[in-house]
């Protein structure tokens, strides 16, 4: 079979979010403040987490490695969008638009494992408390986030390379606002297969974190209802809060995006709900980390001198 970038045509169209030009002032403003909050926030919450000591622990290890992943999450995908807006083209190159989907994938799977780690320290620090600096050592730590790395990687790249074998056909719209997996599959116009193999292996790469998850906080669950105080219980679930409140805004509206699209194949839908877990999520990860957590809060005041 022919590879895809074989097949006579050079780009592919991103449709968006509307036609309409006098839309397009307000989307770019809207996006483009979105992104400004979503990296200044994660930046400031890196930066904090990497120069107070009191913060040099697994939690906020791994905290400042999901900062560091939203920021080039939404960097991968909302400046293309808005170069596109502002210079009234909506095309993007075959090359360009591959490489925008395999870093995606990337930044979005390590998201998904760091989820997982994260939860596997909330479990080593409720149920086995005594042990976790024991256990959660920094060559461990060092060790996990790599191995999320390594993997986040190497499926991206198989991702890649399968749809890098498709042969697409002559209606080359992307009805999106970014070169999302989902809908470039539905471009393909033979060898289902393959199409669905992605498919495949998008979900059995998704299905251990989130089984690992689940597992994790079935275990934090019976080992809170199990402490006899309400006062220890709310300190334990407390160190959860703002994880549980990532890990559900995450996974509800991925999933949620993915279902929908299965259930009604309405594009504009699902390009619009892609947003909450491509921009809002990350957007929104360093305040759910930050309002509730005095340690971060009174790292930004140090960072700021005191003054806020």
């Amino acid at each position: 079979m022919e590879p895809g970038n074989n097949t006579g045509f050079s780009e592919f169209l991103l449709l968006g979010f509307s036609d309409d030009p006098e839309l397009q002032s307000l989307i770019f403003g809207v996006f483009f403040s979105i992104y400004l909050i979503a990296v200044l926030g994660n930046l400031l919450i890196f930066m904090a987490t990497i120069s107070d000591s009191h913060l040099h622990t697994p939690m906020y290890f791994f905290l400042s490695n999901l900062s560091f992943v939203d920021i080039c999450l939404v960097s991968t995908i909302i400046p293309k969008m808005l170069v596109n807006i502002q210079t009234q083209s909506k095309a993007i190159t075959y090359a360009g638009c591959i490489t925008q989907m395999c870093f995606f994938l990337v930044f979005v799977e390590l998201d998904n494992f760091l989820l997982s780690v994260m939860a596997y320290d909330r479990f080593v620090a409720i149920c086995h408390p005594l042990r976790y600096t024991v256990i959660m050592n920094p060559q461990l730590c060092g060790l996990l986030v790599l191995v999320c790395c390594i993997l986040s990687a190497l499926h991206a790249l198989l991702q890649s390379l399968m749809v890098l074998r498709l042969s697409f056909c002559t209606h080359l719209e992307i009805p999106h606002f970014f070169c999302e997996l989902n809908q470039l599959v539905q471009l393909v116009c033979s060898n289902t297969f393959l199409s669905d193999l992605v498919y495949v292996a998008l979900v059995l790469l998704a299905t251990g974190p989130i089984t690992g998850i689940l597992y994790s906080y079935s275990k934090i669950v019976s080992s809170i209802r199990a402490i006899s105080s309400a006062q220890g219980k709310y300190k334990a679930f407390s160190t959860c809060a703002s994880h549980l409140s990532v890990v559900f805004l995450f996974y509800s509206t991925g999933f949620g995006v993915y279902l929908s699209s299965a259930a009604t194949h309405s594009s504009h839908s699902t390009s619009t709900a892609s947003v909450m877990y491509t921009v809002v999520t990350p957007m929104l990860n360093p305040f759910i980390y930050s309002l509730r957590n005095n340690d971060v809060k009174r790292s930004l005041k140090s960072l700021f001198g005191g003054k806020i």
